[in-house]
């Protein structure tokens, strides 16, 4: 049986908290802003973004915790530590999303029904605010692991959408002050609604695909497979099982039948060095058995 546990997982974690926490605080108080100006304006286009922002908040304060409480050490009942809180976090902030889409669609149905006044000149001064906290917290945000952190990506997710909010109720309110046409604050706050959906469906997809131990989207199990059975005197891999911890920590576990002029030791460490440099998999169990002689989980037993 062999293990190879390398641990190259949390080089990025300072700079992802930093940009969380700084976003954070950046959007929970233009939320405050937001809130009272969409009720001062009456503009749904404004509340929604604000809405949104909350949702921002609680996304970029939950991804924070998470990763604090993700850097905890191992426990005896928690022998992988606290790291797959950062998955959890992230499929609770996709809900959101989706949640607050669905409100926004429920809302907007009524204001096409009965367009109220909305006061577009406060509307409009309130946007571009917001568009710029949005866009400062993008930017930091972009600083982070977004690419290969669930939890940072979802995040920076939530941000990317409020932006467009915020661009969205711009449009609306440039529509109602020179136009005065009412009907462009529901509609812009439908088009967000869409981008909120959409964006919080691909979070919580993703997310669920790790909670369900499903195979990392960047690794194909017959690539690594074919990769195993090229070592020489390898003759079978099964019980092949690749998954993830959290985002960047995939995990495989396997059984490898060799004949009788393989060597265990060499072939397990060529069979590990190969999951590392091909695949990025830094954490492998491998249990090497002789062929002829079966496998404890079919019959006989394995060496």
């Amino acid at each position: 049986m062999g293990h190879n546990h390398s641990h190259g997982h949390g080089h990025t974690h300072t700079s992802n908290k930093k940009a969380l926490f700084i976003s954070f605080l950046l959007i929970s108080s233009f939320m405050i802003v937001e809130v009272i100006g969409g009720l001062m304006t009456n503009s749904l286009a404004l509340l929604s973004d604000a809405g949104h922002m909350l949702s921002d908040a609680v996304a970029l304060g939950l991804s924070f915790f998470a990763i604090k409480l993700g850097e905890r050490k191992a426990t005896e009942s928690k022998t992988y530590g606290f790291q797959r809180f950062e998955i959890i976090a992230a499929a609770l902030n996709g809900i959101t999303l989706i949640a607050i889409s669905l409100y926004i669609f429920v809302e907007a149905y009524r204001r096409f029904n009965d367009p109220p006044q909305v006061q577009s000149l406060g509307m409009l001064t309130i946007s571009v605010i917001g568009l710029l906290v949005n866009i400062i917290a993008a930017w930091i945000l972009m600083k982070g692991d977004k690419e290969e952190n669930l939890n940072v990506r979802s995040a920076f997710l939530h941000v990317i959408g409020d932006m467009l909010g915020s661009i969205g109720a711009i449009i609306a309110a440039l529509m109602i002050y020179f136009f005065g046409w009412g009907l462009a604050d529901p509609i812009a706050s439908v088009i967000v609604a869409v981008l909120v959906l959409i964006s919080g469906w691909r979070v919580t997809k993703d997310s669920f695909h790790v909670l369900m131990e499903g195979v990392p989207l960047h690794i194909e199990i017959d690539k690594v497979k074919k990769s195993l059975l090229n070592v020489s005197n390898v003759k079978e891999v099964h019980d092949l099982h690749i998954w993830s911890i959290t985002s960047g920590v995939p995990m495989l576990s396997c059984h490898i039948s060799i004949d009788v002029e393989g060597k265990h030791d060499s072939i397990l460490h060529q069979a590990q060095s190969i999951l590392h440099d091909e695949f990025g998999i830094e954490h492998s169990t491998i249990q090497v058995e002789h062929k002829e002689q079966g496998c404890p989980s079919h019959h006989g037993v394995c060496n």
